[in-house]
Parts: structure tokens; sequence; C-alpha cells
């Protein structure tokens, strides 16, 4: 009897283990719960999202406020169309703020982080964010980088 209990603990003991492995994989893959209350979508149009992926985290101050839900390619203007959705409890941000895509770390997961402008009405329900920054893509300061060098070598 003895020996059946302790199979009975190893094997919990592995349950266990392995319900921990795919909370942390949602965890880690943003698979988790979506919505953190109601929230509000407004959209932003950048010239190059690098590597921007759908459930990227959208910052404000560096605090998660909300994720971003769908990216498109405007066919009007060749612009990334990118729908962010903002939790509604942060209904006071100014319509002039502005979204950059940002990097966690070195070569980290890109993120949109907003700054807030200075106007007296709010963004709200399917406004448009018009200052934006796109991502700093790696290659093209490295190419840019070598394009200076060799030029100032000709001189």
């Amino acid at each position: 009897m003895g020996n059946r209990a302790v199979e009975i603990v190893v094997g919990l003991f592995v349950a266990t283990g392995l319900a921990a492995l795919v909370v942390l994989a949602f965890r880690v893959g943003n698979l988790g719960s979506q919505s953190d209350g109601p929230n509000y979508t407004v959209i932003a149009y950048f010239d190059n999202i690098g590597g921007l992926t759908v459930k990227a985290p959208v910052t404000l101050a560096g605090v998660r406020i909300g994720r971003v839900t769908n990216i498109d390619i405007d066919k009007e203007n060749y612009r990334a169309r990118v729908e962010l959705s903002i939790q509604k409890r942060i209904d006071n941000l100014p319509i002039d703020s502005s979204a950059a895509i940002l990097t966690s770390g070195l070569l980290g997961a890109k993120y949109v982080g907003l700054e807030p402008g200075a106007e007296d009405s709010n963004l709200k329900q399917g406004s448009e964010i018009t200052l934006t920054q796109s991502a700093i893509v790696l290659e093209n300061l490295i190419g840019q980088f070598l394009y200076n060098q060799a030029d100032g070598k000709k001189k």
C-alpha cells in the first residue's frame, strides 16, 4: 500500500508541473484573456511596423493599458493600419497623443508606446492617432552605417 501512495503523490506532482507549464506558455505567448474589462478601439497608421504582432502590449508610461487587436494594410496610402484596444478606464488620453513602436530590450518583442498630448478633447471609440513613429529596423540602421562609412572613405 505504501508503494501505491508514493505513485499517487508522484503522479499529482507531475500533473501539477504540467499544468504550471501550460499556464506559463499561455502567459509568455500572450494567449491569456484578451479583455481587462471594457475597451475602446483607436486606429494608428505606421510606415513600418517592424515585426509588431497582434496581441502586442500597448503601454502608457511603461504600464500596459491595452493590446494590438488587428494589423492590416491601408490600400489607399500603403501604410500599416494598426488597431489598438485601450482599457475604458484610460478615457482621458488627449486626441493629439502620439504612438511609437518600441522594442523591449535590444532584440526583444515589439510593443506600442503612447505619449499623451495636450489637447482638451480626448480619444474615443474609432479615433485616429495621427502622430506616429514607425519601428526602428536594425537592418536599415546597419545599412546606413555601412553606407556612411563607405561614403566617408571616398572623400
